[in-house]
Formats: C-alpha cells, sequence, structure tokens
C-alpha cells in the first residue's frame, strides 16, 4: 500500500485497486480512480473539477447520505455515520466526523470519516473534525488526520488524539494550503505524538 497526500484531505491510496478520499487541486489527469471516498460537502473536499480529471466509466463514489442529491446515482454507496459495509471488497466503517469546539461542521449535518480495510491495515481518514467522543475510542492501524486547526483540530489536539487512539502509523493532513495552519504544523505534530507511534509526513 503507496498512500499519497496531495492538497488539504486529497488522498491518493494505490493498492490493488486505487482509492482516493477528497480529490481537490489535482494536477493531472489520471482517470485512474477505482474508489473515490468524499467526507463532506465543502470545496476542498468535493471538488467537481477535480472528481473529473480522475474518475473512469467504472468508479465508485462513496458519500455521506447529506450529498446524495449533489452525486447521487449509479456507481453511487450513500453512507450514514455508524454503518458498515462491503464497497468493491473492501471493508468499509463510517466514523461521524464533526466539530466540538467550532460552527463549521456540526454534528447533525451527518460529515464522515471512514475507516478502510486495505491489505489487513484499518487506515482511518478522519475528515474535518475535532477528537470527539465518536473518534476518540477507535481501533485504527492507520490515521490520517487533520492538524492545522481553525476548521478541524490543531496540532496539539490531534496529536492527544493519537496518543489515545494508538495507531501504528499516524499521517498529518489539512495543513499548510489556503492559509489553513502553517507549513512546520507537521513537524509540530511529530513532536508531540508518543515515540512508539510513527508518524509519516507526506506533504
Amino acid at each position: 500500500m503507496k498512500i499519497q497526500i496531495n492538497k488539504q484531505s486529497s488522498i491518493k491510496i494505490i493498492s490493488n485497486k486505487i482509492i482516493y478520499f477528497d480529490p481537490f487541486m489535482i494536477d493531472e489527469e489520471s482517470h485512474d480512480a477505482d474508489i473515490v471516498f468524499i467526507t463532506h460537502d465543502h470545496y476542498d473536499h468535493f471538488s467537481i473539477d477535480d472528481i473529473k480529471k480522475i474518475e473512469k466509466e467504472d468508479t465508485v463514489f462513496v458519500i455521506p447520505d447529506n450529498m446524495y442529491n449533489l452525486l447521487g446515482g449509479e456507481n453511487v454507496v450513500v453512507l450514514n455515520p455508524n454503518e458498515k459495509t462491503i464497497v468493491e471488497g473492501y471493508e468499509v466503517m463510517t466514523i461521524p466526523s464533526y466539530n466540538v469546539n467550532k460552527r463549521f461542521h456540526p454534528k447533525e449535518k451527518g460529515n464522515l470519516g471512514y475507516i478502510v480495510k486495505i491489505e489487513g491495515k484499518r487506515v482511518y481518514v478522519a475528515g474535518d473534525c475535532d477528537m470527539n467522543e465518536d473518534n476518540e475510542n477507535i481501533s485504527v492501524d492507520i490515521a490520517i488526520v487533520p492538524v492545522g486547526g481553525h476548521f478541524t483540530m490543531d496540532y496539539k489536539e490531534a496529536a492527544k488524539l493519537i496518543n489515545k487512539i494508538k495507531p501504528e502509523i499516524a499521517i498529518p493532513c489539512h495543513y499548510g494550503d489556503l492559509g489553513i495552519g502553517d507549513i512546520d504544523d507537521g513537524k509540530r505534530f511529530k513532536e508531540l505524538v508518543d515515540s512508539n507511534i510513527k508518524v509519516e509526513i507526506l506533504t
């Protein structure tokens, strides 16, 4: 499995299939996406222009129920928080993704984080959220979390979350682009994460 961070929370995972999360600011047209997961409808997470660069005829989209009117149709899997399903052979579990001390991502909206089992590893993509009662007790192997602050948890809170859920690997995202956070927030996050957890800075 190879994980790439593009911009913000734009993630590409190369495994038996090509999996994207929240494609955004994609430089080249590849039309290689087997599955595209969308966490919520904000422009830096749901970009039709960028989706057009990676989608192909049989791309499967996984979206929150609140986005059905934006992207519903064939090859679309619609999920609510706290659901489990199989998508193209991958076990998928949805985790509510929301703020607890900000107004940008209310819990009642139904935005999603995802845990996807890839090559035997449970990969958590948090979406835009703070540390909260729904994500602070999950069990995962790889956690990709926002650290930039303002719209999401900052690097201090993100490190606190990681130190509680204790994945094997933690990957920071959603910082240093669009004026959100600082380019060094990933390094600051790494300094606060327990030494027995591997931090990979991919941006």
